[in-house]
């Protein structure tokens, strides 16, 4: 939960009137500028969104009279208001401050231009209320894809994971990996405090990898991009040995490219995942090797049926 005086310590704020001490959760990203609501309508007032005032709506307030000065006020303030922040130093007017200590809704100050903060503000909330859930993997930075291993107990993810790390490449978090949804198809992956640069071995226990390999291994936090399944190798399914099929793995409401690498013994399972990344990081940059190598292939069946005719 999110709450005021989160606000405070984060951004600098100053307190000026109202009652910080009340937590008032912050559940809206979202950010108002009460232009409308200075002149009188408030029939689509967003009172549970944090309230900014900048210059333009301060310069409206000042042709005001002393009557609808107060009553604006008094319908600003409200009990699920987080907070009201003027920007730039302003000068709080003494309408607004007897208004919040009224209501108890916390008035702030800000040193900062009104776009800048409330671009600020957002990007925070963002990121803090975001939909989050976890799942059982390896992430790791392969060539800068957030690369997310998965498949059952066993299947050799954590072994995969430290070869990788020895390449060159940094480990993101191992057995459960915290991932928030910041925006449609753009997750971002973390370990949890207490396993945070750790990576467990059958056989040899817990590692510290950043007092292994050093503070280059490691990365807090990281976009996923790539899911890599290991499953044990089955005689009676077939695999994609040409790369044209296309697998998504669903995450909270957003998709990650998915391919699933079947294990068996004498498979080396890092250097796949390197060439799944660069072969990743290919696609998007508007190279598909697969799709090219079928589209050749069509056309040399086609000039031989046309040879054949």
């Amino acid at each position: 939960m999110i709450t005021s005086i989160e606000l405070i310590e984060k951004f600098d704020l100053e307190i000026i009137a109202g009652n910080v001490a009340i937590e008032i959760p912050i559940i809206n990203t979202n950010i108002s500028r009460p232009g409308l609501e200075m002149a009188g309508f408030f029939s689509h007032y967003s009172s549970d969104r944090i309230q900014v005032l900048g210059t333009t709506e301060m310069s409206f307030f000042e042709t005001l009279s002393k009557e609808d000065r107060r009553e604006r006020m008094q319908k600003l303030c409200r009990k699920e208001t987080p907070c009201i922040i003027l920007t730039r130093d302003i000068e709080a007017p003494e309408e607004l401050v007897d208004a919040c200590n009224r209501k108890g809704t916390p008035l702030l100050s800000s040193s900062d231009v009104t776009t800048s903060l409330i671009n600020k503000i957002s990007s925070f909330l963002e990121r803090e209320l975001a939909p989050e859930t976890s799942l059982h993997g390896v992430l790791v930075d392969v060539y800068g894809v957030g690369v997310l291993i998965t498949g059952d107990s066993g299947v050799g993810k954590s072994e995969t994971a430290l070869e990788l790390v020895k390449r060159g490449h940094r480990l993101v978090a191992d057995d459960n990996v915290e991932i928030k949804e910041i925006s449609r198809n753009v997750l971002m992956g973390k370990a949890p405090k207490l396993i945070e640069h750790l990576l467990e071995i059958r056989g040899l226990g817990i590692i510290n990898v950043m007092t292994l390999f050093g503070a280059g291994s490691v990365l807090p936090e990281k976009r996923l991009m790539l899911n890599v399944n290991l499953e044990f190798w089955a005689k009676d399914k077939t695999y994609d040995r040409v790369g044209l099929v296309e697998e998504t793995l669903t995450i909270l409401d957003s998709k990650i490219t998915k391919k699933t690498v079947p294990v068996r013994p004498g498979r080396n399972l890092a250097v796949i995942i390197e060439v799944a990344a660069m072969n990743y990081r290919l696609n998007k940059m508007g190279t598909n090797t697969a799709k090219d190598f079928n589209d050749r292939l069509n056309a040399q069946i086609k000039n031989q049926s046309l040879k054949e005719i």
